[in-house]
């Protein structure tokens, strides 16, 4: 498992650094910002699951590399974004200075906007997939899991959360939408370069439910027990804030359990796929019990 999401993570790596050539001429420090953001970091998670999803389809590879890059760059947008003094007022982020404060706060939003549309531009080119409805429904896809009703809105919760207690359903909705629409969207997204059938679309966008929150409980967990060089990033923050998780509310040992069944619900939304699919199996049980 973890050859495979390393193998994949260079490949992105290699990827992205194509996608963002640097300009000569002042807008230079933006591209910088955005690359900066980009890439050297992360676990690629989301891509990897781009990845191993149009390889059940037979998707090739440069579309759905294409396609594993886009939903890259909205992920480390919102990062971007998210560290901002507006909202989480993160000094470090992948175990280095998060973008604003490597550069400042005005170019770490106009990077984090660049990085968005940049995504968009790459779904939409012919090159991602000869049939212009498939780009269609993929730029409507990651539009869906990224905006007010996706990933946005579940930002704009995850801030209510800091001055409202919220319930375990209110915890649940957030997360399903500031994390989980784009998992689910990373998880779908082979299946719509390769005209996949309802059933296993439906099959994919289960795994990725329950995979999403598996995630989020992790995440919640790392908040609590990890360090913050294993994070990446200072931990505790949640605590600190008084903010309601899913830690919060069930306690360690509790969401930890949670955590493991909807892995485990996960890999048999898979069942589908006769073992093609074992990859995206094991990557449920890793997003458990990884330490970053």
């Amino acid at each position: 498992m973890q050859a495979a999401l390393a193998a994949a993570a260079r490949e992105i790596e290699a990827a992205l650094d194509s996608h963002l050539p640097l300009p000569d001429g002042p807008e230079r420090r933006v591209v910088e910002a955005m690359r900066y953001a980009a890439l050297d970091g992360g676990k690629r998670l989301r891509p990897f699951l781009v990845l191993q999803s149009a390889a059940l389809f037979s998707v090739s590879h440069s579309s759905a590399l294409r396609a594993a890059c886009a939903v890259e760059m909205v992920h480390c947008y919102s990062l971007v974004h998210d560290d901002l003094p507006a909202m989480d007022d993160d000094d470090t982020r992948r175990g280095k200075a998060t973008t604003h404060r490597k550069f400042d706060e005005a170019t770490a939003i106009l990077a984090g906007d660049a990085l968005l549309t940049r995504a968009f531009e790459i779904l939409a080119r012919p090159a991602t997939h000869g049939d212009a409805q498939v780009r269609a429904e993929l730029v409507l896809a990651l539009a869906e899991a990224s905006g007010a009703q996706g990933m946005v809105g579940g930002q704009m919760l995850d801030l209510i959360a800091e001055k409202a207690t919220l319930d375990l359903g209110e915890i649940t909705r957030l997360q399903r939408l500031k994390t989980g629409a784009i998992i689910a969207f990373a998880a779908e997204a082979g299946a719509i370069l390769g005209k996949a059938a309802p059933q296993a679309r439906q099959a994919l966008h289960a795994y990725a439910h329950d995979l999403g929150l598996a995630f989020q409980i992790a995440d919640d967990l790392l908040d609590v027990e990890g360090t913050a060089a294993e994070v990446g990033k200072k931990t505790g923050k949640d605590a600190a804030r008084g903010k309601a998780t899913f830690v919060w509310l069930l306690g360690v040992e509790r969401a930890r359990a949670q955590a493991r069944l909807l892995a485990e619900q996960a890999a048999k939304h898979l069942d589908l796929f006769a073992g093609k699919a074992d990859l995206l199996a094991e990557v449920a049980r890793w997003v458990v019990d990884r330490r970053s």
